[in-house]
This record gives structure tokens, C-alpha cells and sequence, in this order.
């Protein structure tokens, strides 16, 4: 099985277009959208969940009423104001809390717990592409990077036991903890850049980012048309990195279209764009070696 991640050194360049147009076009592959923070691969494939389990990635402290002496420790020594005192009596408000455990250190009675906090899940589901796994933070939770590696896991466990010979993973933009996560593992890394000077300065750190991971690196350019001064600048780069270039995307409307119709665009019609990702995932797999 080859495990593929497409990255982005920043949002919107059209990540996610191009992993769910190669997901209509390879066959015997597992989906991953490892993007937690704001999953959107699932809006384009039009799964069926199957499998819903809760992703539990920090603590909460709780406090026993019938031991806490109302000694104040817990108050003074948290340093994000999770402790209220109301009349006397202590509690924690679970909004604030950060589950790092100070309170459970310093309360010299044993009245504060710590407990596992649902802090997310992970989606199983059936598509016509093939399985998807994705998970969903929820809002205010931390540990992005814990449920990359477990939505990663649990997809190589249905890629192994279904004998898929390809794992597509839809990886984060930037190059913090969940791309970090998403990269760990891989045989291969496309990344999805645009003619932009914010997109040719990511590109450079999110391909250093990838090596760091012996992975072998690419790159596509998405609207290739609109700023052929910068796409220039963007294959100069490439070159002086020893990073091949696999395909140029121009900016297609078809992509939009095909997007509001839940639909991948190589589906859509037989546009530029469609015909773009074709040929890329040509050269894809050949560069790969399959």
C-alpha cells in the first residue's frame, strides 16, 4: 500500500479538490481526511457514516464536594481561572479548564479527579470511491494532532484489512501539529500550491517539512493561469529544490460548479481542469513507480 499526503503550505489552494478528483479516478484506495480542525472532504464524496466513535484527546478535573476542605489550593494554583468558588463550595467549569492537572497535584485532600473529555470523533464511512475516515474537533479542543494520528489509524487498519493499494490522505494547510501527524508514515507527498507570493514562500516550508520525513516530495500548481510571472518564480523554486513539478491546473469554473453539486470535477465534465488532474494523476503514478 502506498500512503499518499496532500498538503498545502496554506489554505485554499485547492488541496482537497485534487485529493477528492484522484479518489474518482484510482481504484483499490482509502480515503483520510486529516484536515480535523475543518474537515470538507466528506462535503465533496457524499458518504454514508457507519461508524461514529467518540475521540476522547484531554482531561477534565472535577472536584468531590465531599472531600474538598474549601482550602482554596486548586484556586490559587490554576493559571486559567477553571476553579469558581460559590459559597464556599468549589467546582470546576469545564469551558476553562485545560486538564493540565495542577489541581489534581495540589489538593491535599485527594478531592480533584481527572476524567477523560469528549473532545471529538472520528467518522467512518461508506462512499463510492471507497471507505473515509474523518474526524471532527469540537470547538475549543486542543490535541489536533492526537486525532490526525488516530483518524491515520484507524484508515490504515481498513486499508490493510480491505487489501487497498493506495491510502489518500487529505492533510491540513500550513506545516503546525496536524500536518505534522498527517505526514508521519508516508511514501509520498504531492503538495497543492497556487501563483501567489504567500503560496511560493509556504511551498519552500512545507516541502522542508515533508523531507524532514523521508517521504518523496512533489508538487502540482492549481490555477496556473491567472499569474504566469509567479508560476515561473514557482517553477525556479521547484528546480533549485530538486522538486519535479507533476502538472499545471488552470482556474476552471467547472470546479466550483462540481463542487456545489457535491460532485469531483473530473466528474463533472472534461473541462481543462478535469483534463489537468487526468493527466496528473498519469504522471502521479508513474512518479510513484506504480
Amino acid at each position: 500500500m502506498v500512503e499518499l499526503v496532500v498538503i498545502s503550505g496554506k489554505g485554499g489552494t485547492g488541496k482537497t479538490t485534487v485529493v477528492g478528483a484522484l479518489a474518482s479516478l484510482a481504484r483499490d484506495k482509502v480515503l483520510a481526511d486529516c484536515d480535523v480542525d475543518a474537515a470538507n472532504l466528506h462535503l465533496l464524496l457524499r458518504p454514508k457514516i457507519e461508524e461514529k466513535i467518540p475521540y476522547e484527546g484531554s482531561e477534565l478535573a472535577q472536584i468531590e464536594k465531599s472531600k474538598c476542605l474549601g482550602c482554596g489550593n486548586c484556586v490559587e494554583a490554576c493559571r486559567f481561572w477553571a476553579i469558581i468558588s460559590e459559597d464556599g463550595v468549589y467546582r470546576v467549569d469545564p469551558l476553562s479548564c485545560e486538564g493540565c492537572g495542577v489541581c489534581f497535584q495540589v489538593c491535599p485532600a485527594g478531592a480533584v479527579s481527572l476524567k477523560p473529555r469528549l473532545s471529538g470523533w472520528i467518522y467512518v464511512s461508506h462512499t463510492d470511491y471507497g471507505p473515509l475516515v474523518h474526524g471532527e474537533l469540537l470547538p475549543g479542543e486542543e490535541n489536533t494532532g492526537k486525532l490526525v494520528t488516530a483518524v491515520k489509524m484507524r484508515a490504515r487498519a481498513i486499508a490493510k484489512d480491505t487489501g487497498a493499494k493506495w491510502l489518500f490522505v487529505d492533510g491540513a494547510p500550513g506545516i503546525g501539529c496536524p500536518v505534522i501527524a498527517s505526514l508521519s508514515g508516508a511514501h509520498a507527498v504531492l503538495i497543492v500550491t497556487e501563483p501567489s507570493l504567500s503560496a511560493l514562500h509556504d511551498l519552500k516550508r512545507a516541502a522542508e517539512l515533508a523531507r524532514h520525513f523521508r517521504a518523496k516530495v512533489s508538487v502540482v500548481i492549481n490555477k496556473a493561469d491567472l499569474a504566469p510571472n509567479l508560476v515561473e518564480k514557482i517553477e525556479m523554486e521547484a528546480s533549485e529544490e530538486g522538486l519535479p513539478i507533476l502538472g499545471h491546473i488552470p482556474y476552471d469554473e467547472a470546479v466550483i460548479r462540481a463542487q456545489a453539486t457535491g460532485r469531483p470535477v473530473v466528474e463533472y465534465n472534461s473541462g481543462p481542469a478535469a483534463r489537468a488532474i487526468q493527466a496528473l494523476w498519469q504522471k502521479l503514478s508513474a512518479w510513484i513507480g506504480l
